[in-house]
């Protein structure tokens, strides 16, 4: 088998997993979103998009989490102690973080909801969904970390399992507390937390053996062999850096749609979600270059990282293109099935364009994050977030103001375009001239 049948074996082993897996994340975003701008009133669909987009810096902001441990989880495979020592360190590392994230977050949350222009109307429901879905923190950063471990092992099934029963749980909530209870965006942060640590427990179950064993022979020898300490936490610091930029981009954009009007929120905010199950969709491939990737430059393996990089690229781009054809033929369907409120639906209608689109000018963006994660090279991403935020995204809105909501969308489109182009610019210095080329 040559190098390239290798990687698309591996790729398409590890990657269908992880699709639906991401799948299942922003459908229920879309569930909740279904559900709530059919209720009647657009203040609960809009509470919860400015809400969501302040936990997107509580909890997303903490993805570094995952994708650091899953760089170095995937270099330290083939070290049972190192790898042990790695979850054990990264789970303590998320622990005292969710910590800090209940005892920090409410004061944060009430801040963050008048810096993105909530209106009155909408302040005391968003404010109330930030407060119950705070209670989830030690479950959604733990998770993280423990789904992160295990795609670096190349055990993609179980984080698949995990966040499938997770969201299937969370959309039989929503529908009885939301619905049934008559709770309102209340109830679809409800539905959230219970939801959340039922996929914690999921998640240690996932992870029984080596925490087993951990306990078992001594704790302190696996924390030793683990990852160096200063480097993980500057690894982590810097992916730190980088999401809050990106998430921080997410916020910017919501924040100015709140600006524009209660309906063009709530229509840019069913856009995003539209846009986030592409993107998870295509995830998929760059959680296989994640794993891949971390084990053929912990290898120095230069022949097997570049075929993987081909191969996932391969199918990342036929992908970006598929989808990109299906939300163009099902327009129609896909923003009646979201919502019934002709304001909305018109103004989602009018924008869907950029939608369109998306999905094959982010494609190389996505890719290469899961190439650079994998490799550990988490400050060429740190610095190239900053640029394509400080550089591209914002002077181009600026630019761009008087043409109203499109000219958000070209600055958003725009600065993820900028965002693959900056790391395949960094590509051959920072991960191809760092591997040897090695015969198989």
């Amino acid at each position: 088998m040559t190098p390239s049948e290798q990687a698309d074996s591996q790729i398409r082993s590890l990657a269908w997993p992880m699709i639906l897996a991401n799948l299942s994340v922003p459908l229920l975003g879309l569930v909740d979103t279904a559900i709530l701008g059919h209720l009647g009133d657009s203040r609960y669909l809009s509470a919860v998009a400015i809400s969501s987009s302040l936990l997107a810096f509580l909890y997303w902001g903490f993805g570094f989490l995952r994708m650091g441990t899953t760089g170095a989880s995937a270099q330290a495979q083939i070290k049972t102690a190192r790898s042990t020592g790695l979850l054990l360190k990264a789970l303590t590392l998320s622990t005292t973080i969710a910590l800090c994230v209940i005892l920090a977050g409410q004061q944060l949350g009430y801040i963050g909801l008048k810096l993105m222009n909530t209106s009155d109307a909408i302040q005391p429901l968003a404010n109330s969904y930030l407060h119950i879905r705070l209670y989830s923190a030690p479950a959604v950063l733990a998770t993280y970390v423990i789904v992160g471990w295990l795609i670096g092992q190349q055990q993609t099934r179980w984080p698949l399992i995990i966040a499938v029963a997770t969201n299937i749980l969370n959309i039989a909530l929503d529908y009885m507390l939301i619905v049934n209870f008559d709770l309102r965006s209340n109830g679809a942060a409800t539905a959230s937390v219970i939801s959340e640590y039922c996929g914690l427990a999921l998640a240690l179950w996932a992870v029984r053996a080596p925490l087993i064993e951990a306990y078992q022979k001594g704790a302190k020898q696996y924390w030793i062999a683990g990852p160096n300490a200063k480097q993980f936490l500057s690894s982590n610091f810097q992916l730190f850096v980088r999401t809050a930029a990106l998430l921080f981009s997410f916020a910017f954009f919501t924040a100015q749609s709140a600006a524009l009007g209660q309906n063009q929120l709530a229509a840019n905010a069913i856009l995003l979600q539209l846009m986030m199950v592409s993107a998870y969709g295509l995830d998929g491939f760059a959680h296989a270059a994640e794993a891949l990737i971390g084990e053929s430059y912990g290898r120095n393996d230069r022949v097997m990282l570049i075929a993987t990089c081909r191969s996932c690229a391969k199918y990342c781009a036929v992908t970006a293109v598929t989808v990109s054809t299906g939300l163009f033929l099902l327009k129609s369907p896909i923003l009646s099935l979201m919502t019934n409120l002709p304001s909305v639906s018109d103004l989602a209608s009018q924008y869907y364009i950029w939608l369109i689109w998306l999905p094959i000018v982010c494609a190389p963006s996505y890719l290469l994050d899961g190439i650079y994660i994998g490799a550990l090279k988490t400050g060429a991403m740190q610095w190239s977030m900053l640029l394509c935020v400080c550089v591209v995204y914002l002077p181009l809105w600026a630019l761009t103001q008087q043409w109203g909501n499109h000219g958000l969308w070209l600055a958003f489109s725009i600065f993820n375009l900028a965002r693959g182009a900056s790391l395949a610019f960094l590509f051959g210095r920072n991960i191809l001239r760092q591997t040897q080329a090695k015969s198989f």
